[in-house]
């Protein structure tokens, strides 16, 4: 077991610590008894090989699996720090290897956040260089915000993604009210209301003084929504919980009842905890709920269990579908495609909100993309707060439909 020496008390003390903090900017929920059994931990595991030092610190600070992308993100950017390595190394690491240098690429999910979590007031950071300043009209420039709205959920920094957040707990769903069979008395009806007649006119001893109206009584439809929790849309799905959080304590909405349901590798019913008023405390119970977070995927069996236990509770009254995910499927896509059938016989619309739309030269080659999109009503894209602010089109009956969907006739 390798520890601080004493010429260089506390030096790794203070790096867990450090890093610990760095977590906390980054987003992460880290206490100070979970600094204090790190430290313990790396005390009682040693500080041999990095792939150790990297189990120990996850297994201590990280409660929550939607919180493994970020510290995966945070550590890499910790030890890829030369300036930093070269100190750990010289002061108390001389058994680890040197690191293998990696090939700068496009930034990875979580990447930016955990950047800025390390860069930001860090004693480590580097010197700020002076630099002469250029006035450059932005007159035609793109606004903050509109650059903001249009930027994918995936590639924020955590200052980007907080706002974003902001941005989404306001986005509404404008949708019409739905024409029930039931009838309610207005003036400006359009049929006589045969029974207010005869109750008025046994008041007036038989007498007919006027003829009553009535016209079809209208209520808000409800919502369900199918999200996707696995790793390639963890980034997505949190946002998406976010929006619907705002949904469901949205004044005048338009909705009726909002239920949401997350799928990895199993189903999950999340509606009691969107109806918690905070949502922070919200997005934690649905995170303590739903255990397959950031895990594999299975579509078809999640929907066959929909569509078994819980279609005949939540979709009885006309609902409007939102089914988020990126389709693709590993296992049956004949049983993902009758199952799909199933659901979209059962609710009013089915609209499906897929990340990878956001390509340009997106085409539903995959499989799973294949089997999922002959039985949608409109496809839409949800990667950024645009692309969610554009819903509202898909809710109109006159919106325009996606190029990629099949005609009815077709199905």
């Amino acid at each position: 077991m390798i520890v601080a020496s004493e010429a260089t008390p506390g030096r790794l003390l203070d790096n867990i610590v450090h890093f610990a903090h760095a977590l906390r900017r980054a987003g992460i929920a880290v206490g100070p008894a979970q600094i204090t059994t790190a430290i313990e931990a790396v005390q009682q595991a040693g500080f041999t090989q990095k792939q150790d030092f990297y189990a120990t610190l996850r297994a201590a600070l990280i409660s929550r699996p939607e919180h493994l992308e970020l510290f995966h993100q945070a550590f890499h950017f910790f030890w890829r720090d030369p300036e930093y390595l070269e100190r750990m190394m010289r002061m108390m690491l001389p058994l680890v290897q040197q690191l293998e240098a990696q090939d700068r690429q496009k930034p990875k999910p979580a990447e930016r956040r955990a950047a800025e979590a390390l860069g930001d007031g860090s004693e480590r950071a580097a010197p700020r260089r002076e630099k002469t300043e250029i006035e450059i009209n932005a007159q035609f420039t793109a606004s903050q915000d509109e650059v903001l709205r249009a930027m994918d959920f995936e590639q924020m920094s955590l200052s980007e993604s907080e706002a974003a957040k902001r941005a989404i707990q306001r986005l509404r769903l404008p949708v019409d009210p739905l024409k029930t069979r039931r009838f309610v008395g207005a003036n400006n009806g359009r049929k006589p209301d045969a029974r207010a007649v005869l109750r008025r006119a046994v008041k007036k001893a038989g007498e007919v003084d006027r003829l009553a109206m009535k016209t079809p009584r209208h209520r808000p439809p409800n919502l369900v929504a199918l999200c996707d929790i696995s790793g390639s849309m963890s980034s997505y799905a949190r946002m998406m919980m976010h929006f619907l959080h705002g949904l469901v304590w949205a004044q005048n909405s338009g909705w009726g009842k909002v239920h949401g349901f997350t799928f990895g590798t199993q189903l999950t019913n999340i509606s009691r905890a969107l109806h918690l008023k905070d949502v922070d405390h919200a997005l934690q119970a649905v995170g303590r709920e739903a255990p397959d977070w950031q895990g594999g995927t299975q579509i078809s069996a999640s929907l066959r269990r929909f569509n078994r236990d819980w279609s005949r509770r939540v979709l009885g009254q006309g609902a409007v579908v939102l089914l988020i995910t990126d389709g693709l499927e590993r296992g049956d896509t004949a049983t993902l495609s009758a199952e799909t059938e199933r659901l979209t016989l059962r609710c009013r619309k089915l609209i499906w909100l897929n990340p990878l739309l956001r390509w340009d030269g997106f085409a539903p080659k995959a499989a799973g993309v294949r089997a999922i999109l002959p039985f949608v009503d409109s496809f839409h894209a949800c990667h950024s707060v645009n692309s969610l602010a554009d819903l509202s089109f898909s809710l109109n009956t006159k919106g325009q439909k996606s190029q990629f969907l099949v005609p009815p006739a077709a199905r």
